[in-house]
């Protein structure tokens, strides 16, 4: 992507409206110094479908400026970066390669409904739990917070937000994205889309929502906080996530018609 001054572009206004909705409500704190209400955690799921790749660096460089802006800024903001890197980069990874649980439509909420909905709240939580566990395992690694404590109020935290504002946005917005040729598959050239076999797709598909949300169940409710269980379960997590997003391959490009 890095090679299009248009998917560059877009990264920028992705980050720039991540955290420009992210600042205001820095000062409504659940966690202080960690989290907070954040109605933009909408961003990042539908942003990965409108404009992939450019969501994933955009929402992890819009983290980073709303924690340099909203006095959040610190060690943990690394594991930040990375952990919102994954909110904006599951969404199109998975969208059409979740098998029976794919709509096998584009996600613009006009036909098929009822099966869009539910990818898109499979989706939604996905994303969460993913930017949760990196998240809550670099607090607990750095002895800040609890992984127990992280873990699970930022999963609720992301996946409320993008549960409920998700779906109307996407109805709204999509054929208009759509008119102005702002899809990642239309901006992107064709030999930069992944060329992956369907099976594969899938196979890396399953396996990040699989690792993601029994890496958050097994942190928050089984493994002790702080403890070498808890750091060696992040460290396998962590690199089953990012060994699976090498092999991965979308399938929103076919969907739209690219």
């Amino acid at each position: 992507m890095w090679r299009d001054t248009r998917m560059i572009m877009l990264t920028a206004v992705v980050a720039a409206v991540y955290a420009a909705v992210l600042i205001p409500f820095k000062g409504l704190t659940i966690i202080p110094g960690f989290t907070s209400v954040r109605p933009a955690n909408v961003f990042p799921v539908i942003f990965s479908l409108f404009f992939g790749p450019a969501a994933a660096w955009g929402s992890g460089i819009g983290n980073l400026i709303g924690d340099i802006f909203g006095g959040t800024f610190g060690p943990a903001s690394f594991f930040g970066f990375i952990g919102n890197f994954f909110f904006g980069f599951v969404g199109y990874k998975l969208w059409g390669n979740l098998g029976p649980l794919s709509s096998g439509e584009e996600p613009d909420f006009r036909s098929n409904t009822g099966r869009q909905l539910l990818e898109y709240l499979v989706v939604a939580l996905v994303a969460a739990a993913i930017t949760a566990a990196i998240i809550a395992w670099g607090a607990d690694l750095l002895g800040l917070v609890p992984f127990p404590v992280l873990g699970a109020t930022i999963t609720v935290n992301n996946f409320i937000a993008a549960a409920i504002l998700g779906p109307p946005l996407l109805y709204l917005t999509w054929p208009r994205v759509k008119e102005m040729g702002l899809l990642y598959p239309e901006v992107l050239r064709d030999d930069d889309l992944s060329d992956v076999a369907s099976a594969r797709r899938q196979i890396a598909a399953y396996g990040i929502a699989v690792v993601a949300i029994v890496w958050v169940l097994v942190g928050v409710f089984i493994a002790p906080p702080q403890s070498t269980f808890q750091r060696a379960l992040g460290a396998i997590g962590f690199v089953l996530v990012l060994g699976l997003a090498v092999v991965s391959g979308e399938r929103l490009s076919e969907l739209v018609g690219y």
